[in-house]
């Protein structure tokens, strides 16, 4: 596991679980969110954005953490990617979290809302055409996400003896 990718609703917890398995595989973290959003909560240009993309997945091992939904060019990340994280969360615990975070537009909420029936698929699309090489998870709750990771440090310390 060198270059992987996480998608998931808003407020599914993709940036936690992006931090902790950065701490767990020794990898560096990229938070896509941050390098997206021009001020004004702006959408980067998609041709600028697929550029940008195909800048950081050059590097040897990352985790790029963020799902774009409708903004997103997933292409460019997924063929490089050797693992893919989707979490799918229930829409009340994705925005539970969410308004615990802050305000959102309200086409976040929309997009949070159809996840599972809009966003969903199109990601799963993609990843069966540009990554069928990568090791795929969909974890469904944060039980899932807890076992994967102690999964992830077994391993580790089982090659560390």
């Amino acid at each position: 596991m060198k270059r992987v990718v996480i998608l998931g609703r808003g407020g599914a917890g993709k940036s936690t679980l992006a931090r902790r398995l950065g701490d767990v595989a020794k990898l560096p973290v990229i938070e896509l969110d941050t390098l997206f959003w021009e001020p004004g909560l702006t959408a980067t240009d998609p041709g600028r954005w697929a550029a940008r993309q195909q800048e950081l997945v050059q590097q040897d091992a990352w985790i790029l953490d963020g799902d774009l939904g409708p903004y997103d060019a997933l292409d460019v990340r997924l063929r490089r990617a050797d693992t893919i994280i989707v979490l799918d969360f229930f829409f009340p615990r994705c925005a539970w979290r969410a308004i615990r975070r802050g305000r959102e537009r309200a086409d976040f909420w929309r997009w949070v809302w159809a996840y599972r029936r809009r966003s969903l698929p199109r990601v799963m699309r993609a990843i069966a055409t540009h990554a069928p090489h990568a090791d795929t998870h969909l974890l469904r709750d944060p039980r899932a996400v807890r076992h994967f990771l102690t999964r992830l440090s077994r391993d580790d310390q089982a090659r560390n003896r």
